[in-house]
């Protein structure tokens, strides 16, 4: 049985939480601060308790030198700071003399971030391999380890499984969160409506084929939608494709024929670009060198009779290329159709967040989830190793 921050004994402890704060940074600023908030429940809750608390986090990629300035965590540390309104210290090693100093000389209710933590990939990806050595030192930091940061539960890291593996453990109120809301998915309220977008089909095979029997209706757009119309016959121009997986398109179009719903018409360019000729065209009389960048009008309202009739939807990616103003269009409509009417939508993945905020919807949404990557795993029934008994 997994246990919750709650649940375990953690007054007056030492407690070390994984959190999740890879957030985007641009020009030395937090664009979308997020995750970070989400991480204040857990935290406010261990300070309550009087507990000495160590932040870990990855920020970003580290593969060599020049990773280490843009992917510094001290920016977080100031974040937290303000949100708290109590200071955070930042430890700028992920080990090292400073570090124990501080963390052995700690007072109750401090609380201190320690650098990056995929630092330590520069020289072996030990944070990324679950590199053993490291994950004994850094239980021995504390005493208690609480995993926070859905969006790595499944990932095998030193930061979360190698810690958890040292120390008694459970997880925050932010994974709690999280995993009871996807639960709804499990036996949702009928009909119920999957709608999946983005790029390529093979990130969704595993969800695509755990969902496809349990909803009332399998919604397709975003590039992956071109992968289908290619598997059912249509011309596809340009338009992004997933060879590898047309067969796979192929055997669900004929297994879920009733289900599965496409785009009819295409807003196309002559260019992967913003500008240009852009036209609305049938699935029909998409020509060679168009580039589909997406849904078009009739699509957008048969989507939405659609998911008018529903009572639970869950929607994973975008259905065009929404960094590009003139093909959001699709994204937008529906997503504000969404909030206008109320229907109970739980989004799953980092791009379709970031589409439902520019858009100005995400507080309107039933519950948008932090998860990119282990959303989809956890959904298609999958053990994740972050989330240790």
């Amino acid at each position: 049985m997994i246990k919750t921050v709650k649940e375990i004994e953690i007054e007056n402890k030492k407690v070390i939480i994984r959190c999740d704060f890879n957030v985007p940074i641009e020009n030395k600023k937090i664009i979308d601060d997020t995750r970070i908030k989400e991480s204040l429940e857990t935290i406010r809750y261990c300070l309550n308790k009087n507990c000495k608390i160590i932040l870990m986090s990855h920020l970003g990629r580290v593969k060599e030198e020049k990773d280490l300035k843009k992917n510094d965590l001290k920016i977080v540390a100031e974040c937290l700071s303000k949100l708290l309104k109590k200071e955070v210290f930042f430890i700028n090693e992920t080990r090292g003399k400073k570090l124990e100093e501080k963390v052995k000389n700690m007072k109750e209710k401090e609380i201190i971030l320690i650098q990056n933590t995929r630092y330590e990939d520069l020289e072996g990806k030990k944070e990324s391999k679950n590199d053993a050595e490291l994950a004994k030192y850094w239980s021995n930091l504390g005493e208690i380890f609480i995993n926070d940061a859905f969006a790595t539960i499944h990932r095998t890291h030193a930061s979360n499984v190698g810690i958890a593996s040292h120390l008694p453990h459970g997880i925050g109120l932010l994974i709690k969160k999280e995993l009871e809301h996807l639960d709804e998915l499990k036996c949702p309220k009928k009909p119920f409506i999957v709608i999946l977008g983005g790029k390529k089909v093979a990130d969704k095979i595993g969800v695509i084929k755990n969902l496809a029997p349990k909803v009332d209706y399998l919604v397709i757009g975003g590039g992956m939608a071109f992968t289908f119309l290619k598997a059912d016959g249509y011309n596809i121009g340009k338009s992004i494709i997933d060879e590898e997986n047309i067969s796979f398109c192929k055997e669900m179009l004929e297994k879920y024929e009733e289900k599965i719903v496409l785009p009819v018409d295409i807003k196309t360019n002559n260019e992967f670009k913003n500008e240009g000729t852009i036209k609305i065209k049938d699935i029909t009389n998409i020509e060679e060198n168009d580039y589909g960048l997406d849904i078009g009008p009739k699509s957008i309202e048969n989507f939405k009779n659609i998911i008018k009739k529903s009572q639970t939807v869950f929607w994973n990616g975008p259905l065009g290329v929404y960094e590009f103003d003139n093909f959001k269009i699709a994204t937008d409509t529906l997503l504000k159709y969404i909030t206008k009417n109320k229907i109970k939508t739980i989004l799953g993945g980092g791009d379709i967040l970031a589409a439902a905020k520019k858009a100005g919807v995400e507080k309107k949404i039933y519950y948008t989830s932090t998860g990119g990557g282990a959303t989809l795993e956890y959904l298609e029934g999958k053990n994740l190793p972050g989330l240790m008994e």
